[in-house]
């Protein structure tokens, strides 16, 4: 049966599959128990920047499945952690879930509420549904960091940290304008956990203006 499946597939599909089989943070992530390979892009970006602390109040927006807050709580004993996603995320431990859109000012309220603080990190993987059209996909995605970045004006302290994936293209520019605008310090990193083909990007923001 396993045969036929194989044969009936479009060549497209076996050399996605044939990827991912050979995808070495794949299995790195396998058999360190984390949920996804994306994992391993925040623990580069933190060992690059050292930015989280055993104290850390932080916030992780598109949390699920849950791979960057199983790396945060792993790190942060003292402090919170909350996730939020519009979909589910299995438990894990010291981290808070909370499903709901970000955008919605109900989602904005409850975040505000549960650190009953401004916090010290926003996090940000968050990506747009895809359509199949990569211009639109990186647009919509932007989007998405366009209103972290006016989200963390009110959540972060003075010296807070955003990390914000986004996408280059068209609006990429507009958006590090915008990261410059609020931020005195900001750095564009690609870490090697990232594919090399994909247009993904990360904004490392520092100090509130």
């Amino acid at each position: 049966m396993t045969k036929i499946l194989n044969k009936k597939l479009k060549r497209g599909s076996k050399e996605w599959i044939l990827k991912k089989k050979r995808d070495s943070y794949i299995i790195k992530a396998q058999s360190s128990g984390f949920r996804a390979r994306s994992a391993f892009k925040l623990i580069e970006i933190n060992n690059k920047f050292k930015f989280i602390k055993k104290n850390s109040l932080l916030l992780d927006l598109g949390s699920s499945p849950g791979s960057w807050s199983q790396v945060v709580s792993s790190l942060i004993t003292k402090g919170k952690i909350l996730a939020v996603d519009t979909k589910e995320m299995k438990k894990i431990k010291n981290v808070k879930f909370l499903i709901g859109s970000f955008l919605s000012f109900e989602t904005q309220k409850k975040i505000l509420d549960f650190f009953n603080n401004k916090i010290n990190i926003l996090l940000s993987d968050m990506a747009a549904n895809t359509t199949g059209n990569k211009n639109l996909d990186s647009f919509r995605t932007n989007e998405l960091c366009e209103e972290t970045l006016k989200f963390s004006q009110s959540i972060l302290q003075k010296d807070g940290i955003l990390v914000c994936k986004c996408f280059m293209g068209s609006e990429f520019i507009k958006l590090k304008k915008k990261a410059h605008q609020i931020f005195k310090n900001v750095v564009i990193y690609k870490p090697n956990a990232s594919k090399k083909e994909s247009r993904e990007i990360y904004l490392y923001c520092k100090n509130v203006n």
